[in-house]
């Protein structure tokens, strides 16, 4: 994992942040209504108000509407499959299923990880999370079982919003002094989750589908919202944790950095 004192250097590397803005990716959408993706949910009133204060650290800088809830991004899902041959940025029952029985084989424990201070993507300011780097690689290849894990470098974070404007980052950085946490927040993490989002909302609030328990091994499904529910057949609910590898039972009806949105890639940046 990637320390925070490299990161500041590659940062600091560009001459600009990368400006976001507020629209509908149609052309990434193309209409389907939730993404979805695996991730830590953090949302816990501890790490808010780390993220509050980071925020306030950059007030004026950040783009206006940012509502995802504090999380942890581990891979991404796709758009729930519309159709029995799934697109490329799309999955089915059957990639879903191969996710489960790969955590329910790798057995990886609860762990503990620690939220750090502010750093920053060209595209994003985060909080640097640091520890569990075994735990978090192994969760990535359950969650790529059957895909290569995506180029580059995986950088744990919790995003604290979307930068506005092109910026110079070096007054941007300067920035960074303002928030001074007293500690790091050491955070135990027992589950993670099956999430989504309205595609057509830049920064809109995260729902649950799904959690893992890390503990019994087991999925445990929430109500999905109407557009999702598709995906997940009647029956469904908290099967899995076998020994023999998790069972979901779905029909086959059923993010992180892409500046520059088209078909199959993702418009928003961590």
């Amino acid at each position: 994992m990637t320390d925070p004192a490299t990161l500041r250097r590659r940062f600091l590397a560009e001459a600009q942040t990368l400006r976001n803005e507020r629209r509908d990716f149609h052309e990434w959408h193309r209409g389907r209504p939730h993404y979805l993706l695996w991730a830590i949910d953090m949302d816990l009133p501890a790490a808010r108000a780390r993220v509050a204060a980071a925020q306030h650290a950059l007030d004026g800088l950040l783009l206006d509407g940012y509502r995802r809830q504090p999380h942890i991004t581990l891979a991404l899902c796709g758009f729930p499959a519309q159709g029995a041959e799934p697109a490329a940025d799309e999955f089915d029952h059957a990639w879903l299923q191969a996710r489960v029985e790969a955590l329910a084989a790798a057995r990886i424990k609860p762990f503990t990880l620690t939220i750090g201070g502010l750093e920053s993507f060209s595209s994003a300011p985060f909080l640097h999370v640091d520890g569990a780097h075994a735990a978090l690689g192994a969760l990535r290849a359950c969650l790529h079982t059957d895909t290569p894990l995506p180029q580059g470098e995986y950088v744990p974070h919790v995003t604290v919003g979307l930068y506005a404007d092109a910026l110079p980052t070096a007054a941007v950085a300067a920035r960074f002094d303002r928030f001074t946490p007293a500690a790091p927040l050491q955070c135990r993490i027992e589950r993670l989750s099956l999430m989504g989002y309205v595609a057509a909302e830049i920064g809109g609030a995260l729902f649950t589908v799904a959690e893992w328990d890390l503990a019994t091994r087991r999925l445990h499904w929430r109500d999905a919202v109407p557009a999702v529910a598709p995906l997940f057949a009647p029956g469904a609910q908290d099967d899995g944790g076998r020994d023999d590898g998790a069972q979901v039972e779905a029909s086959h009806d059923a993010a992180d950095q892409a500046p520059t949105p088209a078909a199959g890639r993702h418009p928003e940046i961590p």
